[in-house]
């Protein structure tokens, strides 16, 4: 109902003031003393307070009993006037804790048995004692129902907002990811070949055109990851259709190889077994790996020789980047932050592999990656190590 509480308790109000109207001048042949001027004024008197009852419903409450027990003090039927002090009960077991409510349950109980003390039928004191206790706890238990499925959708509602703000905090990682790999890689390759142009474009015009021709080809390959990523992002906010290009896979490793070989640094590319179809973002978890870790080797250790290495397994892909440095590369790494590292571990841990990254003992620095491929290999929490 899109109404404010207030109108809400004003229209109850008017409903229990035309029940005192219809249901008082049966009073008399029911046995009970007649309905006369002061028992009418007394009633109106119960109903006012509970006009109020969702601003302050402990004192209405109380108030409201207090009113009733003087009403019934004079022998009038509690019949009438009985609705607003159980709208009261409800409306305490709705908002306060349980055991305030309880004890507003057995002060009711006990106004409705005084009732039956003062009128001219004491013989019927049982049964008005029954009819207090049952028919108060029936209405307590609907108001502490009432409050805890309102105190549930609440923390549901809570949960669901959390959830919807975990889910923006991991896409935005995601993404995150996906540019870092996308920048670093693009721009270190163009780095080093803008530095390679310069350096040589007046006494080898040759080199300098090829190295040209890579910033191109590499910064067009940037900008159309960037636009695919960016494709995607849109259709996913407007709920339209993803782009049909696919995101870079382990057939294009090579040609990574190739530009980063172009770049200076002596690159052997080596797949070992059978080539076979694999999930896609199993393929993209790779190729981002090997792309970070080949970044890493321009920017850290451009003097050294790197091996990749591609292992086809009948379960599992083995992925592994190894070059020959002087181990310069984990304190760079570090010491600018090793966001590179965390994304890899990220992703590994994410399509359920494991990754070892560290220093080799024959000196260099070396990635190595194992993915599972099959229905069977399940994500395990732990399976990113270092």
């Amino acid at each position: 109902m899109r109404l404010r509480p207030f109108t809400v308790d004003a229209l109850l109000a008017l409903g229990q003031a035309a029940n005192v109207v219809l249901t008082g001048p049966q009073a008399e042949n029911l046995g009970w003393p007649a309905m006369d001027a002061r028992a009418y004024v007394l009633a109106l008197v119960v109903i006012l307070p509970t006009l109020f009852r969702s601003k302050a419903p402990l004192a209405v409450c109380l108030l409201t009993y207090g009113i009733w027990a003087v009403y019934l003090s004079f022998g009038y039927w509690p019949v009438v006037t009985s609705v607003g002090p159980m709208l009261c009960l409800y409306t305490v077991a709705l908002q306060l804790p349980t055991r305030t409510s309880g004890y507003c349950a057995g002060l009711l109980a006990a106004t409705w048995i005084f009732s039956g003390l003062v009128s001219d039928y004491p013989d019927s004191i049982p049964t008005i004692a029954t009819q207090a206790i049952c028919v108060n706890a029936l209405v307590w238990r609907m108001g502490y129902l009432a409050r805890r499925s309102a105190e549930l959708a609440r923390r549901t509602r809570a949960e669901q907002q959390q959830r919807a703000q975990d889910a923006v905090v991991e896409e935005r990682g995601r993404i995150a990811r996906e540019m870092h790999d996308v920048v670093a890689h693009h721009m270190s390759v163009i780095s080093v070949q803008a530095g390679l142009a310069t350096f040589v474009f007046d006494s080898d015009a040759k080199t300098a055109r090829a190295a040209l021709g890579t910033i191109s080809g590499t910064s067009a390959e940037a900008l159309e990851e960037m636009r695919r990523m960016l494709r995607v992002l849109r259709a996913q906010e407007g709920d339209g259709e993803v782009p049909d290009a696919p995101m870079p896979g382990l057939d294009r490793i090579r040609d990574m190889t190739d530009r980063v070989r172009a770049g200076g640094v002596p690159v052997e590319f080596r797949v070992t077994g059978t080539p076979r179809p694999i999930a896609p973002g199993v393929e993209l978890c790779a190729y981002r790996i090997v792309q970070e870790a080949l970044t890493n080797v321009l920017k850290h250790a451009r003097q050294a020789s790197a091996s990749v290495e591609l292992h086809y397994r009948r379960d599992h892909i083995e992925v592994s980047v190894t070059n020959d440095g002087e181990g310069v590369i984990p304190d760079r790494v570090r010491s600018s932050g090793g966001h590179g590292l965390i994304g890899m571990r990220e992703r590994a841990k994410l399509y359920g592999g494991t990754i070892s990254i560290g220093p080799r003992s024959a000196g260099g620095f070396a990635v190595r990656l194992t993915l599972p491929t099959s229905a069977r290999a399940a994500p395990r929490e732990d399976d990113a190590t270092e």
